[in-house]
């Protein structure tokens, strides 16, 4: 169930966040790319805890990127990790050049 949950999220061409409200990692996460002129639909927050599988949620994270921790930034298909790799690369500019590269943003 977590497994298709996660799957069916995490699409390429598309940014997906799954996240938990309470966390502060994770409403810094939305702030910074809620600013970006991304195309709509193609920036995706998902609350995992608005399901009644969250832990299974958080271990088939963990099986798929190496961590359970929230957020989980995806791009396209790829984990970029959390927010702090997504910091680090809104500073060195890769994350503008990795969303042109999807074709998320409009430009």
């Amino acid at each position: 169930m977590a497994q298709e949950f996660v799957n069916c999220k995490i699409q390429s061409g598309k940014v997906v966040v799954f996240i938990k409200p309470t966390c502060p990692y994770c409403r810094k996460t939305q702030e910074i790319l809620s600013q970006l002129p991304f195309k709509q639909g193609l920036l995706e927050f998902v609350d995992i805890t608005a399901t009644n599988n969250t832990s299974e949620i958080q271990d088939y994270l963990q099986q798929l990127t190496g961590a359970r921790t929230v957020p989980r930034v995806f791009i396209g298909k790829d984990c970029i990790g959390g927010c702090s790799e997504l910091i680090s690369m809104q500073q060195n500019g890769e994350l503008m050049a990795r969303l042109k590269q999807i074709g998320a943003l409009q430009l």
